[in-house]
């Protein structure tokens, strides 16, 4: 009678050892995804409490990578449109993320390059000259801006009057040329700030 009663205790610590094994062997579906970016360079890390040899899918990774390049690239991009993208891909597999933007303005701040087309600008800007913007709508009088204009696409300009959710801006360059009897002359316009995409910050 002893040695059965022992046994039976041998078998219930045995399958209590068993099943919180199985838990603790229960792989987490929360990952912490950082994208580092520079404005051109995007690179995609993801950290998770996975145990022994699981990894995320190899695929997820290259899918998640692959966007946050569009993304970085794209005028339209925000922080938060790129924490929704990384979490569609990331629900696609099962997934939970946590999104952080890592660049050299600092956290959940995002870069984008952007090419310098025409002479506007001068003598601050050249035409192919590159230059950094962060993204954002939080601008001030003085400060050079690339925004969506209606006829000419994305325009890099300086901000000189703003009021209320309107701004104006004007080309650096006050010089008048005449070709082919026209005269030519910078940019200057008033566009919705909303249409700003951000503040030139490294030229």
């Amino acid at each position: 009678m002893k040695i059965r009663n022992i046994l039976i205790i041998i078998l219930l610590v045995l399958l209590t050892t068993s099943t919180s094994a199985c838990i603790y062997l229960e792989p987490s579906k929360n990952v912490e995804v950082t994208i580092k970016t520079n404005g051109s360079d995007v690179q995609v890390e993801t950290l998770h409490t996975l145990l022994f040899f699981n990894t995320i899918p190899t695929s997820m990774q290259m899918e998640m990578e692959n966007k946050a390049l569009e993304d970085v690239y794209s005028d339209t991009s925000t922080v938060e449109s790129i924490e929704n993208d990384m979490q569609d891909i990331a629900e696609a597999y099962d997934y939970n993320v946590t999104v952080t933007i890592d660049s050299q303005f600092g956290t959940d701040k995002l870069p984008m390059v952007a090419t310098v087309k025409g002479t506007s600008m001068l003598p601050t800007l050249h035409e192919g000259q590159n230059v950094v913007l962060l993204k954002t709508k939080e601008i001030k009088v003085g400060d050079i801006v690339v925004a969506r204009h209606p006829e000419h696409g994305l325009i890099v300009k300086r901000v000189a009057q703003i009021k209320g959710d309107q701004v104006y801006l004007m080309s650096d360059n006050r010089e008048v040329t005449i070709t082919n009897n026209m005269i030519i002359k910078g940019l200057d316009t008033w566009l919705p700030i909303e249409d700003v995409v951000g503040v030139v910050m490294e030229y």
